[in-house]
């Protein structure tokens, strides 16, 4: 695999800028809304924006200072005066509102205004919440850490979480969101989007807790193939145990009447989600 090596402050902010998001993606947006110290309602996204504690509950988000002429936005100054914000998460049916909410309105517009999106009151800060978005983070600012001076340079907006609100149409039986139902959207490098429902979405079941075998313990055929991926490997290293006898028995009868090699059985068991018989397939073959 060919590689192009970038050297920060060799190439021009804005490429850097682009290499940096196209390979840190996707990100999850945060919706933010503040006000100003003159009652006007602001409404920015946000891609640099993560979740980084659940005790005490904190996000934390970045905004930057604009590359063209290093100045800030309204987001932050709102923040340094106020000291509270609401995160809005944002899913497919808002997207194309929240893009325009991202264009440079004047200070003194509202972008609820200029975006059709409805004001909902919140319980314990000042900003609205999106109405039409299916969560929302109230929070208090407990701090701001300035990253530098410069174009393109952060401010992490560190948020404690006082407030949330998720509507009961997301939540599942078990109590939990159904991202197929939340239906969010993630940012990634330049005008790219991806909706984060539907096939985009699937399950990795690899229980943290208890061990696995690891690649050590994978025979040399697994790990010298040229038919299994990473991926398939990934899942025979993630298994808890070796193959049982009865495993191994079995895997010898399915060689001695399949016409495929012992790499191409395991490979349809895999796809079939029977790993333990692939890897007693690689053992006897």
């Amino acid at each position: 695999m060919s590689m192009r090596s970038i050297t920060p402050g060799e190439i021009a902010t804005r490429d850097l800028h682009q290499f940096l998001l196209g390979c840190v993606s996707p990100r999850p947006i945060a919706f933010a809304s503040t006000i100003s110290k003159d009652g006007v309602a602001n409404l920015a996204p946000y891609s640099f924006f993560n979740a980084f504690s659940s005790n005490p509950p904190m996000v934390v988000f970045s905004s930057n200072r604009r590359v063209l002429d290093n100045t800030t936005k309204d987001t932050l100054r709102n923040i340094q005066d106020t000291g509270e914000v609401v995160i809005n998460v944002v899913n497919h049916a808002i997207v194309r509102q929240m893009a325009v909410a991202a264009v440079e309105w004047p200070a003194e517009d509202s972008e609820f205004d200029q975006t059709g999106l409805t004001r909902m009151d919140s319980d314990m800060v000042a900003p609205f919440r999106v109405k039409e978005s299916p969560a929302h983070l109230e929070c208090k600012v407990s701090d701001i850490i300035t990253l530098g001076d410069k174009g393109g340079a952060g401010h992490l907006i560190l948020c404690d979480v006082v407030k949330m609100h998720v509507a009961e149409s997301v939540i599942d039986e078990r109590g939990r969101i159904d991202p197929h139902l939340i239906d969010l959207m993630g940012r990634m490098g330049r005008s790219y989007y991806v909706r984060a429902s539907g096939d985009a979405v699937i399950p990795i079941v690899q229980p943290v807790t208890q061990a696995c075998i690891g690649y050590a313990a994978l025979p040399d055929i697994a790990k010298q193939s040229k038919i299994l991926t990473g991926n398939d490997i990934g899942i025979l290293a993630g298994l808890h145990e070796m193959p049982d006898d009865t495993h191994l028995a079995q895997a010898l009868k399915a060689l001695e009447t399949s016409d495929y090699s012992a790499e191409q059985l395991a490979r349809d068991y895999i796809e079939n989600d029977d790993a333990d018989m692939a890897l007693a397939v690689l053992m006897c073959g």
